[in-house]
C-alpha cells in the first residue's frame, strides 16, 4: 500500500508526513476517528499517557501476542514435562518412593519452564510487533513533538501512506481541530 510518489520540500528533503497537534485527550481521539475513517493506513498518534479506547478510534485489529504466548507457553510447559518423563526413563531418580514416571516430580520445572519461555514470547514479540527498539525517528527532530511525553497531543500521518497528498491530508487535519500543522522531514 506503499505511495509510489516521493515528496520533497522546497530546500530537497525527502518529507516524512505531516504533524498534527491537539489540545486535549478528547480532541484527538476524534482526529483519530476522522482520520481513521478517510482510510489512511500508515499513520499515528502520540501522546503522554494512554488513551482508552484509541486503539478502537485508529482501526486497530486486536493483538495476535497473547495467542502467541499461550502456545509457546503451553508448548514449553508440555516439552519439559516429556523431556523429564524421557529422562526419568534414561536415569530413573526414587522421589518419595514415587514410581519413577509419576507426574508430580515433574511438576516445578514444568511450571518453571512454562512460565520462562512464555515471558520472553511475550517480551521478544512485543518488541518485534512494535519494530521496537528504534533509536532514530524523524519525529525527533521536531521540538514541538518533544511535547508529546509532557502535555501535547499529536497525530502523524505519513508519506508513505497511499492516500497522502500534502494539500488534501493537511486539510483533513484542519478539519478535525488540530491547533498546530507542520511538515516532517525525513
Amino acid at each position: 500500500m506503499a505511495s509510489t510518489r516521493l515528496y520533497v520540500t522546497e530546500a530537497g528533503e525527502t518529507i516524512h508526513g505531516i504533524l498534527a497537534e491537539y489540545a486535549t485527550p478528547a480532541a484527538l481521539y476524534h482526529a483519530a476517528e476522522k482520520v481513521r475513517d478517510a482510510g489512511y493506513a500508515s499513520w499515528d498518534t502520540h501522546s503522554p499517557f494512554p488513551i482508552h479506547g484509541m486503539e478502537d478510534a485508529m482501526g486497530f485489529p486486536r493483538t495476535k501476542l497473547p495467542v502467541l504466548v499461550a502456545v509457546v507457553g503451553l508448548s514449553s510447559a508440555g516439552l519439559g514435562f516429556l523431556m523429564q518423563w524421557w529422562m526419568s526413563l534414561d536415569y530413573p531418580l526414587p522421589v518419595q518412593g514415587k514410581p519413577y514416571d509419576s507426574w508430580q516430580a515433574f511438576v516445578p520445572i514444568t511450571f518453571e519452564l512454562g512460565i520462562l519461555l512464555s515471558a520472553f514470547t511475550a517480551l521478544i514479540g512485543m518488541l518485534a510487533m512494535n519494530g521496537l527498539p528504534r533509536h532514530h525517528h524523524p519525529l525527533f527532530r521536531k521540538t514541538r513533538f518533544l511535547a508529546s511525553s509532557d502535555d501535547r497531543f499529536f497525530i502523524c500521518i505519513e508519506a508513505r501512506d497511499a492516500k497522502f497528498d500534502p494539500d488534501r491530508t493537511r486539510a483533513l487535519l484542519e478539519e478535525s481541530g488540530a491547533t498546530s500543522i507542520e511538515l516532517v522531514e525525513e
